[in-house]
């Protein structure tokens, strides 16, 4: 016999017997279950086709109405049950189906009269959902362990190659310090016995100055270069792992010796001392006095001065360091009819001095008799800038607000070459070294830098500066530097695009605050009224020195001019320790690094 495959088994859904029970239609007469597989016999009444089956085989009367079947078909398939009890089975389904896009429905249906569902029902519900809430924490913490576990992997491989990074640096170290003490002994035995003794202390990093005097006498390291070594010592310490680190498995010995040379150079000067002071504008009832450009001859013995009141004024370099008097008069003054911008000296002709000016004019004067010997008028608005090349002495450059780079030259009336910029040419400088190549910044925050041979495209374009761009120097034939009213410098090379150093310290936000370069060193002037010193391997500024505070007989009351002081011309007198440095009250210094 057969086996009733249905009976004491619930095979539905948790609702979907209950819900199906109010239609007794739909429920099997023997095993008071939905009908599986409807088949109805020749007296009407609907069964499961396993249950009717099996009862059949023990008797041949109809289990629901006791009729006797004579014939020998007695059941035939109820299609139309069957496609109904789909359709309800379908429905119960969806409704009870739990996911984000039916969950309101879901929720909605128990709350609703509609759906009758029992304790049981309930409680299978409830086991269902605490099942699958601890597999949903489950996951989501071997999510969080695993996410840790890559995190701390991380850190420790980091942590594992900086611990190798140190090792290796510690070696080149030990290395370094080995062969110092060995050069030490060599030239002096005693100091290098004594610098080993442990009667004298470590030098702590960062210890003041002060408490170092132990071991000064044996060193002979003064306190001013220490603080100065202690001041600069990240910039110092990265520039000797980065030198050391690439060329690790070298024989270095040559590079110790260079960077010790490096920072003997850094650490000689202490102080920017003023030598001289000379009155720019000799009207003390001038408010308006600002120099705006300082340059020496070729020689250095002649510095002139320009600015806002129209004059160019040149000066004797000996006379001023050397005389005992406090006021200084210029051996020629030049007036001109506009606010001169900028001065250059041909490198050839010791008495060519060049200007430009605030009317776009750009002139050049014979300083031994004071006369203008050529006049350049094509600029269409203010000219800032203007530069002789140091190869062809003939030939010259200038920028100007009308977004435009010219060339000149000597033995032509009219520019010889133009430069379409994309903005304001606030300075222009050609290579030391080079006839062809010169470099510009621009009020675009750039720098670009050209050879006039082919000047449809820059060679480089700088683009690191976030405010116009209003000084460029050449610190070698490979080197440029720049300053912006971002208040930075930076230093290029012109074989790469990005800057190679920046020197902060300086404040510069609105003015022209001057910028010169020597050997290793820079200069340029801040809005603070001081003048700072960088050497170019370190982004800190070694020296400056502050203007005194100078009222003219007007403004004596006024306590708030002080404030709007600026220092706005820097020059360098060539192959020297001696810095020229003017301000926006005319107050013209000479310094000396010592």
């Amino acid at each position: 016999m057969a086996s009733n495959p249905k009976r004491g088994k619930f095979n539905g859904s948790p609702g979907e017997s209950t819900v199906l029970d109010r239609n007794n239609e739909f429920l099997c007469p023997i095993c008071f279950e939905i009908i599986e597989e409807a088949f109805v016999t020749i007296c009407g009444h609907s069964f499961c086709y396993g249950c009717i089956t099996e009862s059949l085989e023990t008797s041949d009367r109809c289990p629901k109405c006791n009729f006797v079947f004579q014939c020998q078909k007695k059941i035939f398939p109820n299609f139309l049950l069957n496609e109904l009890i789909a359709k309800a089975k379908l429905g119960i389904d969806q409704k009870l189906t739990i996911n984000k896009s039916n969950y309101p429905d879901f929720v909605e249906g128990l709350q609703s009269s509609d759906i009758k569902v029992t304790l049981p029902d309930v409680n299978l519900m409830l086991n269902l959902l605490t099942e699958r809430k601890k597999q949903l924490e489950s996951d989501l913490k071997l999510n969080q362990l695993e996410l840790m576990k890559e995190f701390l992997t991380i850190i420790k491989n980091k942590r594992q190659d900086e611990i190798e990074r140190l090792n290796q640096e510690l070696a080149l170290i030990e290395r370094d310090e080995f062969s110092v003490n060995e050069s030490i002994r060599g030239i002096c035995p005693s100091v290098a016995e004594v610098n080993e003794s442990p009667l004298v202390p470590d030098i702590p990093y960062k210890m003041a100055p002060e408490v170092n005097n132990v071991a000064e006498t044996v060193r002979g390291i003064s306190d001013i270069k220490r603080k100065r070594l202690y001041e600069q010592m990240d910039d110092l310490e990265a520039f000797y792992l980065e030198k050391k680190t690439n060329d690790f498995h070298l024989d270095t010995s040559g590079d110790t010796e260079e960077f010790s040379d490096m920072l003997s150079k850094f650490t000689r000067y202490s102080s920017l001392r003023p030598l001289a002071t000379v009155h720019y504008a000799s009207d003390v009832f001038n408010n308006s006095s600002i120099v705006s450009s300082i340059e020496f001859d070729k020689d250095g013995d002649y510095f002139a001065v320009a600015g806002v009141t129209k004059r160019v004024k040149l000066y004797e370099f000996s006379s001023i360091v050397n005389s005992a008097m406090e006021l200084h008069y210029p051996v020629l003054e030049i007036v001109g009819s506009s606010k001169v911008s900028w001065l250059t000296y041909n490198y050839f002709h010791k008495n060519y001095l060049g200007s430009s000016d605030y009317e776009g004019n750009v002139t050049i004067w014979d300083v031994s008799t004071g006369k203008r010997l050529r006049s350049y008028q094509e600029h269409e608005r203010r000219c800032w800038t203007v530069d002789f090349n140091r190869v062809d002495t003939n030939l010259l450059a200038s920028g100007s607000d009308d977004a435009k780079l010219k060339l000149w030259s000597l033995n032509a009336s009219h520019s010889v070459a133009t430069i379409e910029a994309k903005a304001n040419i606030c300075c222009v400088r050609f290579n030391p070294e080079s006839r062809y190549h010169l470099a510009y910044g621009s009020a675009d925050h750039s720098v670009y830098y050209y050879d006039i041979r082919n000047s449809r495209s820059p060679l480089m374009v700088y683009k690191e500066h976030k405010k116009a761009v209003s000084y460029v120097k050449f610190v070698s034939s490979s080197e440029i530097v720049s300053a912006s009213t971002d208040s930075q410098l930076k230093l290029w090379s012109t074989s790469q695009l990005n800057s190679f150093r920046t020197f902060k310290g300086h404040v510069n936000e609105k003015n022209f605050v001057g910028l010169a370069a020597s050997g290793d060193f820079v200069s340029c002037g801040s809005e603070n009224n001081a003048v700072y010193l960088y050497y170019k391997k370190m982004s800190k500024p070694i020296l400056d020195f502050k203007f005194d505070h100078v009222k003219n007989v007007l403004d004596r009351g006024n306590k708030e001019e002080e404030n709007n002081e600026f220092v706005s011309a820097v020059c360098w007198k060539r192959n020297s320790n001696y810095i020229v440095a003017a301000n926006s009250q005319g107050i013209v210094k000479v310094l000396e690094i010592e």
